[in-house]
């Protein structure tokens, strides 16, 4: 029979996968349609003079290396004045398309300041872009030459303006002290009668430009001829070249600000000029442009403009800053030239230069305007005459010249010894015009025709002309007093500027006396620091038997004496100092000058403390310890050296500074210091100082930690309220007997082998040990000093026996055998004392203080029998 299958029915899917290709190309081809609208580029027009080296599709554009664009297109504009270049510009160049940004074609052009463009000579002329701000634009003109540079983070702008262009031109240097800092990026026509230059000063050089900054014109040579030379300056060879601008600025001027203004004057005598003012005069007959100021034969300015006035000729004058002070209200100034006369000629050279304008300097607020006299004017004045005195003779001979800022103002008349012969007195005159530098502080120092300075920091060589060499000569320091020169008081003259300074700061500075145990390695003139700065010296050290001690005076400058308070404390330097720990290596090294002389440094504690200013400590560490000086004696075979620590319960509570062999050759005495936070019960009159060593027995190793460290000294406070600093100390330490255990004294022939630490053992546990051992005075007996711990001191009475539990015994009979007794191992190894007590302790049969019992060889065997029921005693 025919089985028929049934027949599946399958559901009709509405919608098949076959649909998601058209729509995924679909898609695909919309995004690289938008990509190719997006990145299809920007159109821009720009309006250039002519075609010339543009080529279509060659040239491109470019934005600081990076290429933006190219030309696909070049038409001629409709008025015949140009071209139309248009560009296509990257579309990611779209947020640089704004009003103010500028395109300008670049070409290899070379010239004396160098080469410009010249990847432009390789790769061939391209268009340049500087983005702008603005609303966005797409049509543009062409910039004739390429735009100053712009300021910003890498660099200043500043501007600068002259009458007229001379030698300088785009790419001319800019110098500050004969070194480029910047150049020339731009000119201008400004007006139609002046140039506005564009500087560019590099960063690392932009904070020299300063607010008052002046700037000179320093192109080609400067020529100076006159009777006396030919003078020829010039600034580098670029300059001579290529053009270009100097400046100079103050150092405490605030820095120029972006695109600020400076002038540029002709030379550098009219940049940094001076004071100036104007000399009336009727007529110019006798006088130009040019013509110098002299005074004393020396050129301290220039006439600077000839011009009308309503009353006749104006001058204007600069005397130059160093000579400003010359200039008061009552100075004069009048024509000179040469002067012909029987006995020859005077000036001869202003018979060919001109007349010069001669000068006498006066007192007062200076003026702006002075009248220029025909003559000389008759001064009829005396000059002052002054006393100089000083202990031996620099070199000044009669006729030495007196000067102030190289200027002379007068003369030595005399020189010869005072009349107890004590020193040298000088006499000197000083012009009349100058009498009003003269103060009731001024001072005067005599120069040097030749002075070497060496010292650490150089070496600086100064050189005088001939008639200081011949005769020396005196300068004059004015002094900044308001009251007047008093004629009858003698003024110093001081050897060299050197020793003025030494002699004025001792004079203000605050002394302070300090006493140390040895001289510190410190002499005159051993600086003094606070914080490595220098501020002051040591003025002298003496050595004062009386105290066996070394006394120093510190002078502290007026400027830091207020760093010298109760709180302030000092210490010597060492050259070099290392502290090695396992934190670390800290190395200290000293100023040099303070290594070599050796030095002295101030410190301040906390403001609450109080610091010795009477005291020179060996180091920081005990200075700001606070530490107290203490002299202990010991016997002359003790073992122990400096740094050597003092210590209580084995805390260091002080240090040992100096150990020195005494003259008897029997004792030391140890210079030591004591923390100044745990002096007070160490400097009580029976406070004990003792040597604590290594000692090696068989019973152990006691203070091993010596046997590195070396020994120290320990030390037990004292109950005295009496302090001194002076201690006797011992090489064994004292015994430490606890005030609240039984103390008792144990007797016996021979110590053996009992020393201080035997145990006392009862029962095999110890209660107690012994403290001390010595001698009895008669010397037939030794005494032993025990202690029994407190909690166990009910142990032990009137009826208790004590013997010998140190090493092995041996009993040997005949016929009975060997007998051994031993203790524990301790005590077989280092030694033992037994105890045995018959009755119950009551108050009857306490053991009295320093009562004492028999130490018995060895143990009767009825002791061990003994067993009574001890209770604690109230």
């Amino acid at each position: 029979m025919t089985q028929i299958e049934t027949p599946k029915v399958v559901k009709k899917k509405l919608f098949s996968p076959i649909w998601l290709l058209p729509l995924i190309a679909l898609a695909l081809g919309a995004w690289l349609g938008i990509k190719s609208i997006r990145e299809s580029g920007v159109e821009v027009r720009i309006h250039f003079p002519s075609a010339s080296g543009i080529d279509v599709g060659k040239t491109l554009v470019r934005y600081q290396g990076l290429t933006v664009g190219k030309v696909v297109d070049i038409s001629i504009d409709d008025q015949l004045q140009g071209v139309y270049v248009d560009l296509l510009m990257d579309y990611r160049s779209t947020p640089f398309l704004k009003d103010e940004t500028k395109f300008w074609l670049v070409t290899p052009k070379a010239s004396i300041t160098g080469v410009e463009g010249l990847d432009a000579l390789f790769s061939g002329n391209y268009i340049a872009i500087q983005p702008g701000d603005g609303d966005y634009r797409n049509e543009f003109i062409a910039e004739d030459q390429a735009p100053p540079v712009a300021p910003g983070a890498d660099g200043l702008m500043i501007e600068l303006t002259s009458e007229g262009l001379g030698s300088l031109d785009v790419g001319s240097q800019v110098f500050y002290r004969q070194i480029p800092v910047g150049n020339i990026v731009g000119y201008r026509l400004v007006n139609d009668d002046s140039i506005l230059f564009n500087a560019y000063i590099e960063k690392k050089y932009a904070h020299l430009v300063k607010q008052d900054s002046r700037f000179w014109n320093v192109s080609g040579l400067a020529l100076d001829a006159t009777l006396s030379g030919i003078k020829v300056k010039t600034e580098s060879l670029a300059a001579i070249l290529a053009g270009g601008v100097s400046f100079s600025s103050s150092p405490g001027s605030d820095k120029a600000e972006a695109n600020q203004t400076f002038a540029i004057f002709e030379d550098k005598d009219s940049a940094l000029g001076g004071i100036s003012f104007t000399l009336t005069a009727k007529d110019a007959d006798s006088l130009s442009t040019g013509a110098d100021i002299v005074y004393r034969g020396i050129n301290i300015g220039r006439i600077t403009h000839t011009q009308l006035s309503e009353s006749g000729v104006s001058f204007d004058a600069v005397i130059e800053n160093q000579y400003a002070d010359l200039v008061g209200q009552d100075s004069q100034f009048w024509l000179e030239g040469a002067d012909l006369s029987l006995s020859g000629i005077k000036h001869a050279a202003r018979l060919v230069t001109g007349n010069v304008v001669a000068f006498l300097p006066g007192s007062g607020e200076r003026q702006t305007s002075y009248k220029l006299l025909d003559t000389a004017p008759q001064q009829g004045l005396f000059p002052v005459i002054v006393h100089l005195t000083s202990d031996e003779n620099p070199g000044i001979r009669a006729g030495a010249q007196v000067r102030y800022k190289q200027l002379p103002i007068g003369e030595v008349s005399a020189v010869e010894f005072k009349q107890d012969f004590s020193a040298l007195d000088y006499q000197i005159n000083i012009w009349p015009e100058f009498a009003s530098l003269l103060r009731q502080d001024s001072y005067f120092v005599a120069e040097s025709a030749l002075a070497i300075d060496a010292s650490l920091e150089g070496v600086s060589v100064s050189t005088r002309d001939l008639d200081t060499f011949t005769k020396g000569a005196i300068s004059l320091n004015p002094g900044k007093s308001d009251k007047t020169f008093n004629p009858k008081q003698p003024l110093p003259l001081f050897a060299n500027t050197q020793q003025a300074e030494s002699y004025f700061s001792q004079l203000n500075r605050l002394r302070v006396e300090l006493s140390s145990a040895d001289g510190a390695g410190l002499s005159a003139h051993s600086p003094i620091y606070y914080k490595k700065m220098q501020i002051g010296e040591v003025e002298r050290v003496d050595w004062h038997s009386d105290s066996e001690q070394f006394k120093l005076v510190l002078g502290i400058d007026k400027a830091f004496a207020k760093l010298v308070k109760p709180n302030s404390v000092f210490w010597r330097n060492g050259a070099l100092s290392v502290d090695a720990s396992l934190n670390g290596l800290k190395v200290d090294l000293a100023p040099l000058e303070g290594a070599i002389k050796g030095s002295v440094s101030l410190g301040l504690l906390d403001a609450d403390s109080q610091g010795n200013q009477t005291h020179l400590y060996g180091s920081e560490e005990m200075a700001r310890a606070k530490a107290t000086p203490i002299n202990i004696s010991f016997d002359a075979n003790t073992r122990l050296s400096a740094h050597a620590p003092i210590r209580y319960l084995g805390h260091q509570i002080g240090e040992v500074e100096r150990v020195k062999l005494n003259q008897d050759l029997q004792t030391v005495t140890v210079d030591a210091y004591l923390y100044g936070d745990y002096a007070a019960p160490f400097l009580a009159d029976d406070a004990q100082y003792f040597i604590v060593d290594a000692e090696i027995s068989l019973s152990g190793v006691s203070a091993a930690e010596t046997l590195l460290t070396g020994p120290y000294v320990s030390v037990l406070p004292g109950q005295s309220q009496h302090s001194i600093s002076q201690f006797i100390g011992r090489v064994e330490s004292p015994a430490k007997l606890s005030q609240d255990a039984l103390t008792f004294t144990l007797v016996d022939d021979n110590l053996g082998s009992m020393k201080v630490g035997t145990p006392i053992v009862f029962r095999g546990i110890k209660i107690g040990e012994i403290k001390q051992v010595q001698l009895s005075d008669n010397g037939t007996q030794v005494l032993m000093t025990a202690q029994i711990a407190k909690h166990y001191r009910h142990l032990v009475n009137q009826t208790s026996q004590f013997w010998d539990l140190s090493g092995i015994k041996v009993d040997l009979g005949l016929f009975s055998g060997a007998q051994i007794e031993t203790g524990s191992l301790e005590t077989i190894i280092a030694g033992g004392i037994g105890v045995a007590t018959e009755s119950s302790s009551s108050q009857t049969n306490q053991i009295a203080e320093g009562q004492q019992f028999e130490l018995h060889p060895k143990v009767d065997p009825n002791w061990l029998k003994w067993a009574p029921n001890q209770q604690t005693i109230d």
